[in-house]
C-alpha cells in the first residue's frame, strides 16, 4: 500500500480494497520500523490517527467521502495541532501543547485526511539541512549519511521513505523545494497569501508560506486544493477563488514558453546537477515546450537581501518567547531580566540566536536605513526582474539547489556555505511567487530536483508542467531501496 499515490489510495479505499484503519496501521508500522534510522518524526499520534481512520471509514460508508477521506498525512511540527505538541524543533517549545488547529490543519481535517504525527524540522524553520533541530538531525533516505535538506527535512524524508503518502511543509526561503529536491519528491511553495498562515508559527512573516509535499505533481494538486483558500484570521490571506488544480493537469504544453535564467547556470552549479537539468529541459522540449533564455540580473543579491529581512522579522516574531507566558522557562530565575536572559539563552539553539542577533542589529537605531530599508528596496528590484521575465515566458526553469544533498556535518560550521545552498530558491520568496520542485534525476547517487517558477497564482500551470514532465519520466516513482 505504501507504494500507492494519493489518487491510488483514494481509489483503493473507494473500492474497498482496504480500510483507512488498515492503511493507517500500515503506515504506523512503517514508522515504527524505519524512523529510528531517519528521525523524521518528532511526535507520532498513533491512538488519535487510528480513531480518525475509523471515523473516515464510517464517513465513507455513509457516502460522504472526498478525495482525501481516510488518506494518512503528516504535518510539519510548525503547524499548531489542537491537543498535540507543537515544538517547532526547539527546546523553547518542547512542552507546548497547542490549544487550537492551524488553518491548514483544519482544512485537511475537513477533507478527511488522517494525521499520523508531526515531522522533524530545523529549529523555528531556520536552516537548510535539518541539523539545527533540538531533536537531532534527520537522515536522507537515499543515503543516511546525507542531510535531507531543510527546514522541512522531516516531511521530505518521511514522504521519500514511504512513511507517509504526503506531508505539509513551510517555505520561507526554499524550505519545501530544497528538501523535496534532496529527497527525490515533489514539493510546492504556493503564491504568498494562497495558503493561510494562521496557526503556522511565524519565522519571517512576509516570506513564510505553507504548502504540500508528496511524490507527484498530481498528489500536490489534490493537497493544494484542500489547503488553499481565504482565511479572515490571516491578514495576508488573499480572497481569491481556488481552482480545481487537477482539472488542467493533462493539458498540452506545446507552445509553452519556458525561460532558463542565465544566472542559474553559472559558476557554483554542480556538473551532475547541470546534466540532470539539461536532460529535464530536453524532455520538456520533446513535449513541445519552447525553450528560451531569460535574465534575472539581481539573483546574486537574493542571499544578502534575504539574510537581512528574514532575521529582522525573526527577531521581532521570536521576541514573544520570553519564558513568561508559555514555552521553556529557566529554573529559579533571580529576577525578570535573569528570567528573560536565561530562558532565551537556554531555550534557543545557536542558529536561532545567530539570526535573532543579526536581525536585531539590522533593525537597531542607526542601522535600519542602511540595512533593513536598503534590503527592502533591493527586494523590489528582484521582484521586478521576474515581472519583466514573465512578459516573455510563461514559466521559469532551473535547478533547485546548486548541489545534491551534502553529508551531515559537512557545512554545520560554515553558515555562509549553508546559506548559499538556497541561492536559487530565495528570490521566489522575496518576490512572493509560486515555485515547484519535481524529481529530475540523480548526481553522485543522490536526488536532483528541477525548479519551476510561475507568475502569481499560476500554481495550476506549474502543476500541469510538472505532471506532464512526470508522465514522460519516471524519476518521481523511484524509492530508496532500504525503505522499499
Amino acid at each position: 500500500m505504501h507504494e500507492y499515490s494519493i489518487t491510488e489510495l483514494a481509489a483503493g479505499l473507494e473500492r474497498g480494497d482496504f480500510t483507512s484503519r488498515e492503511l493507517t496501521g500500515h503506515y504506523l508500522e512503517r514508522i515504527r520500523r524505519h524512523d529510528g534510522t531517519l528521525n523524521s518524526f518528532i511526535s507520532v499520534t498513533e491512538e488519535a490517527a487510528l480513531a480518525r481512520a475509523e471515523a473516515a471509514d464510517a464517513r465513507r460508508a455513509r457516502g460522504e467521502a472526498g478525495p482525501l477521506t481516510g488518506v494518512p498525512i503528516a504535518h510539519k511540527d510548525i503547524f499548531c495541532t489542537d491537543g498535540v505538541r507543537t515544538s517547532c524543533g526547539s527546546r523553547m517549545l518542547d512542552n507546548f501543547i497547542a490549544p487550537y488547529d492551524a488553518h491548514v490543519v483544519e482544512r485537511l481535517d475537513e477533507a478527511g485526511a488522517v494525521m499520523l504525527g508531526k515531522t522533524n524540522m530545523d529549529e523555528f524553520a531556520m536552516g537548510s539541512s535539518n541539523e539545527t533541530s533540538f531533536y537531532g538531525p534527520v537522515s536522507n533516505p537515499w543515503d543516511t549519511a546525507a542531510v535531507p535538506g531543510g527546514s522541512s527535512g522531516g516531511s521530505a524524508a518521511a514522504v521519500a521513505a514511504r512513511l507517509t503518502p504526503a506531508a505539509t511543509g513551510t517555505d520561507t526561503g526554499g524550505s519545501i523545494r530544497q528538501p523535496a529536491s534532496m529527497c527525490g519528491i515533489s514539493g510546492l511553495k504556493p503564491t504568498y497569501g494562497r495558503v493561510s498562515r494562521y496557526g503556522m508559527v511565524a519565522f519571517a512573516s512576509s516570506l513564510d508560506q505553507g504548502g504540500p509535499m508528496a511524490r507527484s505533481a498530481e498528489d500536490l494538486a489534490v493537497l493544494l486544493g484542500a489547503m488553499a483558500g481565504f482565511d479572515h484570521r490571516d491578514s495576508t490571506s488573499v480572497q481569491r477563488e481556488v481552482p480545481d488544480y487537477r482539472a488542467t493537469l493533462g493539458d498540452d504544453i506545446r507552445g509553452l514558453r519556458i525561460g532558463l535564467p542565465a544566472e542559474y547556470f553559472g559558476e557554483g552549479l554542480d556538473a551532475g546537477v547541470r546534466a540532470a537539468i539539461d536532460e529535464a529541459v530536453a524532455a520538456l522540449r520533446a513535449e513541445g515546450a519552447e525553450i528560451t533564455e531569460v535574465s534575472l540580473p539581481n539573483t546574486h543579491l537574493a542571499v544578502p537581501v534575504y539574510y537581512v529581512i528574514a532575521p529582522a522579522e525573526a527577531s521581532s516574531n521570536l521576541s514573544r518567547f520570553d519564558g513568561v507566558r508559555f514555552g521553556y522557562r529557566c529554573e529559579d530565575p533571580r529576577g525578570l531580566e535573569d528570567l528573560y536572559t536565561r530562558s532565551r539563552g537556554e531555550g534557543f539553539g545557536d542558529e536561532v540566536k545567530r539570526r535573532i542577533m543579526v536581525g536585531t542589529y539590522a533593525l537597531s537605531a542607526g542601522y535600519y536605513d542602511a540595512y533593513y530599508l536598503k534590503a527592502q528596496q533591493v527586494r523590489r528590484m528582484i521582484r521586478d526582474d521576474f515581472t519583466r521575465a514573465f512578459e516573455d515566458v510563461d514559466v521559469i526553469l532551473g535547478p533547485v539547489a546548486p548541489t545534491p544533498a551534502f553529508d551531515i556535518g559537512e557545512k554545520a560550521d560554515d553558515p555562509v556555505q549553508m546559506y548559499l545552498s538556497d541561492i536559487y530558491t530565495l528570490a521566489v520568496n522575496l518576490a512572493g511567487l509560486p515555485g515547484l520542485s519535481v524529481p529530475a534525476g540523480f548526481a553522485n547517487g543522490r536526488p536532483v530536483g528541477m525548479q519551476l517558477i510561475g507568475n502569481y497564482f499560476d500554481e495550476a500551470r506549474l502543476l500541469n508542467v510538472g505532471h506532464r514532465f512526470q508522465q514522460a519520466t519516471d524519476w518521481h516513482t523511484r524509492a530508496p531501496g532500504d525503505f522499499a
